[in-house]
């Protein structure tokens, strides 16, 4: 039974919760140090019954709650209707995909554990034998293939999903464990795209919609956690599935989990200071300084995918919130010559927002992927900071006294995203274009983005590689196949649209990364939004926890370890 049950004994471990009062159920030690006398065992009979019958019934000793504190808005546990990160990072304690991705976003293994491109168009995975659902069931092809198709079927979806799956004309099961995938055009991301959809049960979920996964009734997977409760804006809980065939790090370390949802950056550090939280990300860059001063508590971090831009309105002649000087509606929309762009991309100072504004936590932005991601250009270089040169290019482009724009953005989504904001708009002032600022929630944001009220807006992204990024970000819009979702600017330029659906096309591995890349950099050359910076994301924890930190940004329960 271990150092731990004698613990338990002797009352030193805090990690049972048992109905003793006085000062001996908190452990507190014989004053004489010696022997304990035949008074004290019988008082903690009950302590001594629990840990054997724990130990003989389950083959190991107790585990504990690990705590973490979330920085996002959870909206819905339902797997397949809004593709946002928190959203997925709670999903993703109960469910899982075919395909997974390492900490560094490397394409490992998931529920397949084995793929292959038999031609342009089929694919084949080998699906892992002897996994079980949480209600004892058997995880089989015809799972994989109705969730697969599920995404398309959801009725009222935000979207999101459907872009991952826009290129499957069909998903078939061979046998229990052979998954056949015919796409509809030659398509060499399909095992990057099925990684975001996680795998539910057919028999759990056929006639599931939302509520029931908030509900808990279609809250069934096959990955490390079961569902217990979900408390809508403050918390998940959840508890181990003991017959999960992963082997993460973690598991089973954590017998229960708690996830709470804190978008406010104060209140989550708070939490994790006061004791009540065990982990937080998204590390506010204003308490990294205090937090690894604090001999209890320690700080991992690394450069995350995602990209901070600003998409411009490149398609209405007279878009919302531009006007010249006066305030009258400009003539034509300025956004769409090349040069208004430059000049914008010249006039913010990326380096002092990465050192001043974000304390740190950001590195300066040319490409649409951040360092290490499929498709990264490294010969591309953020813009230099230059005011006249600025100034310069917009008389060049006819508005010689700049203009009057609205730059919408969050702030409660990204480190620091309002600061960010403000100090677009005050380095945009400098050269003419007088900027005023509209931040809100997340979720009031998006319903402006969806309403088309905004043409200039802040946005945070981050993909597994530069063509899926291209796909959603700067392709012209297409439905059908998925393409745009996210170009709220509607930038299009044909030639990049062709070089990123190559790319996407080729099941040669290094030759879609060249055409990648080249679609990256003529986007980024062309400006189709304005790069920022890529956020460096934070996690702090217990001196007693370790965690690889993942450039994905997720937070999973399963990867923290003990030290």
């Amino acid at each position: 039974m271990g150092s731990y049950f004698w613990e338990m004994i002797a009352g030193t471990t805090p990690a049972l919760t048992l109905p003793l009062k006085g000062r001996e159920s908190q452990g507190t030690p014989s004053p004489s140090g010696g022997r304990r006398g035949w008074g004290w065992f019988i008082k903690r009979w009950p302590i001594l019954f629990s840990a054997i019958a724990l130990a003989i019934t389950t083959g190991s000793t107790p585990a504990a709650e690990l705590r973490i504190g979330l920085s996002g808005e959870v909206t819905s546990l339902d797997p397949h209707l809004l593709a946002s990160q928190p959203n997925l990072t709670v999903a993703r304690h109960v469910f899982e995909s075919l395909t997974d991705v390492d900490p560094q976003t490397r394409l490992i293994p998931g529920l397949a554990e084995s793929w292959r491109a038999i031609d342009a168009t089929t694919w084949e995975f080998n699906l892992r034998r002897g996994v079980k659902f949480h209600d004892g069931s058997d995880f089989t092809a015809e799972d994989a293939a109705f969730s697969l198709q599920r995404p398309l079927s959801i009725k009222g979806s935000p979207g999101g999903f459907a872009s991952y799956v826009r290129a499957i004309a069909s998903a078939t099961a061979v046998d229990a464990h052979t998954l056949r995938i015919k796409t509809k055009y030659p398509y060499g991301a399909l095992p990057e795209d099925i990684n975001s959809i996680l795998i539910v049960s057919r028999k759990n979920a056929l006639n599931a919609g939302p509520e029931d996964f908030d509900a808990g009734r279609a809250m069934i997977g096959t990955g490390p956690y079961k569902f217990v409760r979900y408390q809508r804006g403050d918390r998940l809980e959840l508890a181990r599935h003991d017959g999960w065939w992963g082997k993460a790090p973690a598991w089973p370390s954590w017998d229960r989990v708690t996830l709470r949802v804190i978008p406010a950056d104060p209140s989550r550090t708070a939490s994790l200071l006061s004791g009540e939280l065990d982990v937080i990300e998204h590390v506010p860059s204003a308490d990294i300084k205090k937090i690894n001063k604090n001999n209890n508590l320690r700080v991992t971090q690394t450069t995350s995918w995602r990209t901070i831009l600003l998409h411009l309105d490149q398609y209405r002649a007279q878009p919302p919130g531009i006007t010249d000087v006066s305030g009258k509606p400009l003539a034509k929309n300025p956004f769409m010559d090349l040069r208004v762009r430059q000049a914008i991309s010249k006039a913010i100072n990326r380096a002092a927002i990465a050192e001043r504004v974000m304390e740190g936590l950001a590195v300066p932005a040319a490409n649409i992927v951040s360092p290490g991601v499929f498709g990264h250009n490294a010969a591309l270089k953020a813009e230099a900071y230059d005011v006249e040169g600025a100034k310069k290019l917009l008389a060049a482009a006819g508005y010689p006294n700049g203009f009057h724009v609205t730059l919408a953005g969050p702030n409660n989504r990204y480190i620091n995203d309002e600061q960010v904001l403000q100090t677009v708009a005050q380095l945009l002032t400098r050269v003419g274009i007088i900027t005023r600022v509209e931040a809100m929630p997340m979720s009031a944001f998006l319903g402006r983005v969806r309403k088309e009220e905004t043409s200039f807006a802040l946005l945070g992204w981050g993909s597994f590689a530069a063509d899926l990024a291209l796909r959603s970000l700067v392709a012209a819009p297409n439905p059908d196949k998925g393409y745009g979702a996210w170009n709220w600017g509607r930038y299009a330029n044909p030639r990049v649209d062709a070089l990123m659906e190559q790319a996407l096309g080729s099941v040669d591995r290094n030759k879609r990364e060249t055409l990648a890349r080249e679609a990256n950099t003529l986007a980024m050359n062309d400006l189709a939004f304005i790069p920022l910076h890529h956020q460096v994301v934070s996690w702090a924890m217990r001196t007693g926890l370790n965690y690889t930190p993942r450039t994905d940004e997720f937070t999973f329960a399963h990867h923290f370890t003990p030290r």
